[in-house]
């Protein structure tokens, strides 16, 4: 599903115009990224948690050049569902 068919179902199961399902779309994403970037998890309670997991310092290999490079510690974006989130889609989904 992509970010178009979903302002287009909000749209349609609200009777919203999708210029304005778009706009807060957008803003919700901007949001999201912007408190990730400041290091600060955003919790959507029955839904998940958008977090940041905390990458340790490894040792990885080039392979063309056959180096091996230190890959510094580093923070990424992770996201982990809600239970109920997760029991719904074990459900459904076979």
């Amino acid at each position: 599903m992509t970010k178009a068919e979903i302002v287009n179902q909000i749209s349609e199961s609200t009777g919203v115009e999708k210029v304005a399902v778009q706009a807060v779309v957008e803003a919700m994403m901007k949001n999201v990224k912007d408190s990730l970037s400041k290091g600060e998890n955003v919790y959507l309670r029955g839904f998940g948690s958008f977090i940041i997991k905390k990458r340790a310092e490894k040792k990885g290999r080039n392979i063309s050049k056959n180096t091996t490079i230190v890959i510094p510690a580093h923070n990424i974006p992770s996201f982990k569902p809600a239970k109920v989130f997760m029991e719904q889609v074990k459900k459904k989904v076979k």
